[in-house]
This record gives C-alpha cells, structure tokens and sequence, in this order.
C-alpha cells in the first residue's frame, strides 16, 4: 500500500531498537528505526508519515529536545514517548507537550502495539480530516470576491433578498452567485455548503 502508515522507532540502544523493529515488524506494521534523534531528523524532510516511537535518555539529543524540534518543524504525526520509572514527571510534562502516549519500562509486547495502533488511528482521522480541509479550501480559494461574499451571506443563514440588499445587488443576481457557488464548492445542498466552511474553519 502506497500510504501504509510507518512507524518510526528511534532509541540508542541497539538491542531494545532492534527488538522493538521486529515486534512492530511481526505486527504486520511497517516500521523504520535510527540510532539517535539526530538520524532520524535528518530522514524527516522525505519520512513516510504514521507514528514516531522515541525513547527519552539518549546522547546527542533526548526525546524531549526532539519534540521540541519536531513542533517547530511542524511534524504532526503523533509520538509516542518510552520512558524510564525515573522518567515519569518527564512524560508527564511530554503528555503536555502533545504527545499521543507514553509508555513506562518495562512494558509488555500488547501495551506497546495497542499504544501505537491508537497512535496511528487517531492520526488516519486527522490526516483524513486535513485533507478534505485542504480540498474545501481550494474550492473557496477559486471563487470570486463577490461569490465568497454571497457565501458568507448563505453561511450566515441569510435569504438571498437579504444578500441582495446587503450587497446592493438584485435578488436575481444573487441567485446567479448563488448558483456559481454551490457548483464551484460542489455542494448539493445548502446545509452541505454550510459544513464544508464549517471545516474550513477548523483549527490545526
């Protein structure tokens, strides 16, 4: 599958990365893994997007730097943090920081698969999400100042002879916009038209 989703381990030591690559692996999960967050920072730009799996306690860079760089370089795919007992108020601080889990040492084959196929579900939906947000705005970006003006009229629930006297046009022409818009955002009805703004107001 072209878009199978990649999980993307990333721990310094060798023996827990590589046992980790072959449970995800014998999950039926496609499953990437580097020796430090520094290594992995630099397949970001070309990465195949699903789930990042990082340890905390790592030379270099440690998992919380590498949050830290990966909100700035606006990397959205949900992390899962793996931390130490010593480690906890620093996962909690990571929960905060907007990560989709953490899991404490020693942790069992199933706690670890269920974390990151919740991962990498919850993510489906917003990618799912982001992309026909993405499409609803193309079609806005393609019409007119006066049709997104008669748009937002229709948002705002108002009749086309309300649209018209707000924009002092006739009702006639408004219905022409009116017509142009539901075509251009390939809307069948009103309340349609209505949801795909809705969407396109969405925050990230």
């Amino acid at each position: 599958m072209a878009n199978e989703p990649v999980v993307h381990v990333i721990d310094d030591d060798d023996s827990a990365r590589q046992s980790l690559e072959f449970l995800i692996d014998c999950a039926g999960l496609k499953v990437r893994s580097y020796a430090s967050a520094v290594a992995f920072l630099k397949a970001v730009p070309d990465m195949e997007h699903g789930c990042i799996v990082t340890d905390v306690r790592m030379p270099e860079m440690t998992g919380m730097e590498l949050l830290g760089r990966l909100k700035a370089l606006e990397v959205r795919d949900p992390v899962i943090v793996i931390t130490g007992h010593a480690d906890v108020p620093m996962a909690i601080q990571a929960m905060k920081e907007g990560v989709a889990d953490f899991i404490e040492k020693p942790f069992s084959d199933d706690a670890i698969l269920g974390a990151i196929r919740a991962a990498l579900a919850r993510h489906s939906d917003r990618a799912q999400a982001n992309e026909e947000r993405a499409l609803v705005n193309e079609r806005l970006a393609s019409l007119s100042p006066r049709e997104r003006e008669v748009l937002d009229g229709l948002v705002e629930g108002h009749a086309n002879k309300v649209i018209a006297f707000d924009l002092d046009i006739s009702a006639r022409t408004v219905e022409v916009y009116r017509a142009n818009v539901m075509a251009k955002m390939h809307a069948r009805s009103l309340s349609e038209l209505v949801r795909m703004v809705t969407i396109a107001r969405l925050p990230d």
